[in-house]
């Protein structure tokens, strides 16, 4: 790393308790849903796919999430660490979200990532199927932005 390298804490090799912490501020930076700040948290050329898109550096993924984001509406995601070693962390996420026409979906996913030595994230592979719910069975009721501490897991929740 030079002098001038952006770092991002904590840095790899995680312990189970920094790799949870990883987990919580990528999931508290996507529920913030500022495209501009969570691409920070990636290094210049992170290379990305999720679902069918591939996508290269923080432009990309800026515009990504700004139409994802167009898309999906009142988005609310949790994320829990399923895994980790060395410098890579796999984790199982589910979100909720509408689009336009208000009907409903709760998206499940797995995301394998890669870290640099500066604790940015290199690479992100997501996996993700949408299940067509109803309002009512909305589970993520929390006010827009982070999920609060004492709200349940996904493991809690029996997702």
């Amino acid at each position: 790393m030079t002098i001038n390298q952006e770092i991002k804490k904590p840095v790899p090799p995680f312990s189970r308790e920094e790799a949870e912490q990883k987990v919580r501020m990528a999931e508290d930076a996507w529920n913030s849903r500022t495209p501009e700040k969570i691409a920070l948290a990636y290094t210049e050329n992170s290379r990305w796919r999720n679902r069918d898109e591939f996508i290269e550096g923080r432009q990309q993924i800026v515009a990504f999430l700004q139409g994802k984001w167009a898309r999906e509406l009142e988005y609310r995601l949790i994320k829990e660490l399923w895994s980790y070693d060395g410098n890579r962390i796999a984790v199982r996420f589910a979100y909720e979200w509408h689009d336009g026409d208000n009907n409903w979906f709760r998206s499940y996913g797995n995301e394998n990532w890669q870290f640099s030595a500066a604790g940015l994230m290199e690479f992100r592979h997501a996996s993700i199927n949408d299940l067509a719910i109803t309002e009512a069975d909305r589970l993520f009721r929390w006010a827009e932005g982070r999920r609060p501490d004492d709200h349940a897991s996904l493991s809690e929740l029996g997702l």
